[in-house]
C-alpha cells in the first residue's frame, strides 16, 4: 500500500488541528510534521524529504508560494494548496498542484485530494521519478502580487455545430464541446471542468455554469459538483443509503442525499 510521508503547514491551529484529525484517518497518509509557518515548512522539508504538502497560502512571513519558490525541484514534495482565499486557485492549478481545497475544510474535498495524491505519487512511480515538481509559473504569480483580484471569467456558450464552452485558462480562451465534459467541481467562484482527460479551471460559480448547460444531460450529484449524464457508467448503492457514481472516465464520487433525482434519471435512461 502507499504510504505517503506528509506535512502539513498552517498558521491557523484551529485549521491545523482539523486537517490533522482528518488526514490521520487515511492509512495511506503518514504524518512527519505539522508545521506553522512558511520557514517551519521549508525546514522540515529540507529535514524529512516529504511526499507530500498540504500548505496554507495566506500565512505571515513567506507565504505558500514563496516557500514552494524556495524549495528546489529536487526535494519539492507533491502540494495540496489550503486557503480561505479562493481567487488563489488558478495561482495553484497553474503551478501544477496536486489539488485546491477551500476553507472552510470540507471532508469530502479533502478525500478527492488524497486521492489525486495517491494517482499522481503512481504515476510518477511509473514513470522512474518518485516526485513531479510544483515549480511552473511561480514568478510570474508572485509578480501579481498583493494578491490581486482575477478579472471575471463567466464562461459563454459558444454556438455552433455542437455546443463548445469558451473558458479562459491561465491566459488562454481554450472552447471545449460540452458533450466532452466528464464532470465539474467547485473551488469556491473557480470551476475544474474535466473534460478528456484535461481539467480546465475558470471562474463561475456553479449555478452559472449549470444555466448554460442542458439541464437533462447535467445535472448536481452535490452543492459543489455536475456530472454528465451520458458520461456516467453506473450507479451503486452504498450502506446508510448512500449512492456511488463511476464515469466512464474512471472517478468515482459520492452522490449527496440531497440530489438523488440523478439516480432516478440514470435508471430512467438505462430501462
Amino acid at each position: 500500500m502507499v504510504k505517503l510521508k506528509t506535512i502539513i503547514v498552517d498558521d491557523e491551529p484551529l485549521a491545523l488541528g482539523v486537517l490533522k484529525s482528518w488526514l490521520v484517518e487515511f492509512p495511506e497518509i503518514e504524518l512527519v510534521a505539522e508545521c506553522k509557518n512558511g520557514r517551519e515548512a521549508i525546514d522540515a522539508t529540507l529535514e524529512l524529504n516529504p511526499d507530500l504538502m498540504f500548505l496554507d497560502i495566506q500565512m505571515p512571513g513567506k507565504n505558500g508560494f514563496e516557500v514552494v519558490k524556495e524549495l528546489q525541484n529536487d526535494i519539492m514534495p507533491m502540494v495540496v494548496f489550503v486557503t480561505t482565499h479562493q481567487q488563489y486557485a488558478l495561482d495553484a492549478f497553474d503551478l501544477h498542484a496536486v489539488d485546491y481545497v477551500p476553507k472552510p475544510l470540507d471532508e469530502e474535498r479533502l478525500q478527492r485530494a488524497v486521492k489525486r495524491a495517491i494517482e499522481r505519487y503512481e504515476a510518477s512511480q511509473l514513470l522512474g521519478d518518485n516526485k513531479i515538481p510544483v515549480i511552473g509559473a511561480i514568478d510570474s504569480i508572485l509578480e501579481r502580487a498583493e494578491f490581486k483580484q482575477i478579472e471575471e471569467d463567466v464562461p459563454e456558450i459558444v454556438e455552433s455545430s455542437s455546443k463548445k464552452i469558451a473558458i479562459n485558462d491561465s491566459g488562454k480562451m481554450v472552447l471545449v464541446d460540452v458533450n466532452d465534459i466528464e464532470w465539474v467541481d467547485a473551488a469556491g467562484d473557480y470551476m475544474c471542468v474535466h473534460a478528456n482527460g484535461n481539467t480546465h479551471i475558470m471562474r463561475s460559480t456553479l449555478k452559472e455554469l449549470l444555466n448554460k448547460l442542458d439541464q437533462d444531460v447535467f445535472m448536481r450529484i452535490h452543492r459543489s459538483t455536475i456530472v454528465n449524464l451520458n458520461r456516467v457508467q453506473e450507479i451503486k448503492h452504498h450502506a446508510k443509503g448512500d449512492y456511488f457514481l463511476t464515469l466512464s472516465c474512471g472517478e468515482r464520487l459520492k452522490i449527496s442525499r440531497n440530489y438523488n433525482d440523478i439516480v432516478k434519471a440514470f435508471r430512467e435512461r438505462n430501462k
